[in-house]
């Protein structure tokens, strides 16, 4: 007996099911028509041209992508500016695969499904104490940011990290802030209210939470920071949505496709 055909319509669907309607979502299918058959899909982190190029080559028809396709929040395609926007715009079409972003739906489940990919990479699912709105605090056993640092690193595939502090500082309560949630609005009050000692998160804005905490330091508070960077913080996530469509959707191939760090240190 042939498997049931599954169609994109059905896998977004699934996806969003379990969560309210999100007024004014970035949640879209970018391009592709929801009632085609899913051949093959692929998850990751951001449609680059590479992910675009791969799919296509490995008869993925469907891209599940985080972030914008089109180097926007709202993946208008940026055609006024050049040459690059327009060129990977004509090749998704002429490929005709579909791509569906998938951000604030993942974001809103609980707990939010790129923190808790980011937890289970780390190994610190049991360790913790609150999931909180835009963040989550665990508990570890007394440790040193710089042991925390070495961990993540190792635990992530990551050559290096962003630090505002002392490595050798005691630590027990962190919170976790994954991709553009470093601001101070969201990561000050984790230090004041809820007594973090250490914050890792993936990217803010570098005249607030840091230099909150290095006035902290002068004032002789033990606070710390590590900052990943977007992608390091949130493709764990996207890994962990791979998975759990391939339970979801047994006879339909399904791909994680990591993308490499943009950033290099020189």
């Amino acid at each position: 007996m042939n498997p049931i055909a599954i169609t994109i319509q059905n896998v977004i669907d699934a996806l969003t099911k379990s969560i309210c309607t999100i007024p004014d979502s970035v949640d879209q299918l970018i391009t592709g028509n929801p009632y085609m058959e899913v051949t093959g899909i692929a998850v990751t982190f951001m449609a680059t041209r590479q992910v675009v190029e791969k799919a296509y080559r490995s008869g993925v028809n469907l891209i599940i992508t985080h972030e914008g396709t089109y180097y926007s929040h709202r993946d208008l395609p940026l055609e006024a500016n050049g040459l690059v926007c327009a060129f990977k715009k004509d090749l998704i079409e002429q490929s005709g695969l579909a791509i569906y972003r998938f951000h604030d739906y993942w974001h809103r489940y609980q707990p939010d499904g790129i923190m808790e990919g980011l937890l289970f990479e780390l190994g610190w699912q049991t360790f913790v104490t609150e999931h909180l709105p835009a963040a989550s605090i665990v508990t570890l056993p007394t440790t040193t940011v710089g042991e925390v640092a070495r961990h993540v690193k190792k635990q992530l595939g990551m050559d290096a990290l962003r630090s505002v502090g002392n490595l050798s500082m005691k630590c027990e309560r962190i919170g976790i802030l994954a991709g553009y949630r470093g601001g101070g609005a969201l990561a000050i009050p984790l230090f004041e209210r809820h007594n973090v000692d250490l914050i890792l998160y993936g990217e803010g804005p570098e005249w607030e939470t840091p230099e909150y905490v290095r006035d902290a330091i002068h004032m002789r508070r033990s606070k710390a920071l590590l900052v990943l960077g977007h992608l390091e913080s949130e493709q764990p996530g996207m890994k962990l949505l791979a998975g759990r469509l391939s339970v979801m959707f047994p006879d339909v191939p399904i791909q994680f496709y990591p993308i490499d760090p943009v950033f290099r240190y020189v």
